[in-house]
């Protein structure tokens, strides 16, 4: 087994935001699929993330939903808050220090998006993150979506030059760059994978846990897949990839969380909305993914 795992090894599951009819947020809804996920296993929620479409909600919306996911988990896991600034640091900087983040071990935060700054400026953006939170620092590296890939050479000097980076979100579905930053950090830095389908081979190479978009609706195929492959049991870990790795091409062939959402949404835990410009999965993937779920082992829709 992996042994002294940094801060946020494991599983982290980036939650879903349901919403009513009418798109507000349905709490009783966020009540249920926070139990069912603590119940399946994960070991710490991240809110108010991509998968929980939070560049959708008012700040007043983001606070809410904090404050309830912290009263329903009720100190059962460690809760990371999503903190994303867009293009300008000085205002995410502002917004970091006036937060009230009882309750809260962690935030997750992405490198600016549509500037796509050069390494330099990433570093320069990180590391105001880093002083400005009293709280541990996820890196989230997620390049298909701001444009620019924060280097692992990036991602080493930012661990070796401040302590409040606790691990990286490595979501640029390369392989090699995850290798790249294991075999350079310190023990105490954890590299976490973004991708789902790559989560297991990250840990053969060394590598933590993840955070996942999939165990929203498979929490503990999920995790028993990274508990499997962080005790070094890579023909059960093996096992439990391949049962959902037929589903993962589902959830984002429409963007992220139009499958998730429909998943999660099969199984009773909230209804089917999204707000625009996110739209319900079409029909046709909406029926293939209800098969592809009920195929899982000892799991049914």
């Amino acid at each position: 087994m992996h042994t002294a795992l940094p801060k946020f090894s494991g599983t982290g599951v980036a939650l879903v935001t349901p919403f009513k009819a009418d798109y507000s947020v349905d709490y009783p809804s966020l009540g249920q699929i926070i139990d069912y996920v603590i119940d399946g296993g994960v070991d710490y929620i991240v809110c108010l993330g991509t998968t929980g479409e939070a560049i959708t909600l008012s700040s007043k919306e983001c606070r809410e939903i904090l404050d309830f996911t912290i009263r329903q988990v009720d100190g059962r896991v460690d809760i990371v808050a999503g903190f994303f600034g867009g293009n300008y640091t000085e205002r995410l900087e502002e917004r970091i220090k006036g937060f009230n983040f009882d309750g809260v071990a962690g935030i997750m935060s992405s490198s600016p998006a549509y500037s796509k700054p050069p390494q330099e400026g990433i570093y320069q953006h990180f590391m105001r993150v880093a002083d400005a939170s009293p709280l541990p620092v996820i890196i989230y590296n997620v390049p298909g979506r701001t444009s620019s890939n924060v280097l692992p050479e990036t991602i080493l000097r930012l661990s070796e030059n401040s302590q409040n980076f606790a691990a990286v979100k490595e979501a640029s579905g390369n392989l090699e760059q995850s290798i790249a930053i294991l075999k350079h950090c310190h023990k105490d830095f954890g590299v976490l994978s973004g991708d789902d389908p790559l989560t297991t081979a990250v840990i053969a190479m060394g590598g933590h846990g993840g955070i996942s978009v999939i165990a929203n609706a498979l929490p503990a195929h999920f995790s028993q897949m990274v508990k499997s492959a962080l005790n070094n049991d890579f023909a059960t870990a093996r096992r439990f990839n391949y049962d959902l790795l037929d589903i993962h091409p589902l959830l984002y062939v429409e963007g992220n969380p139009v499958g998730i959402k429909a998943a999660v949404s099969m199984l009773g835990l909230c209804e089917n909305h999204l707000r625009v410009p996110l739209v319900p999965l079409t029909e046709p993937r909406r029926e293939r993914l209800r098969k592809l779920m009920s195929l899982v082992p000892d799991f049914r829709v």
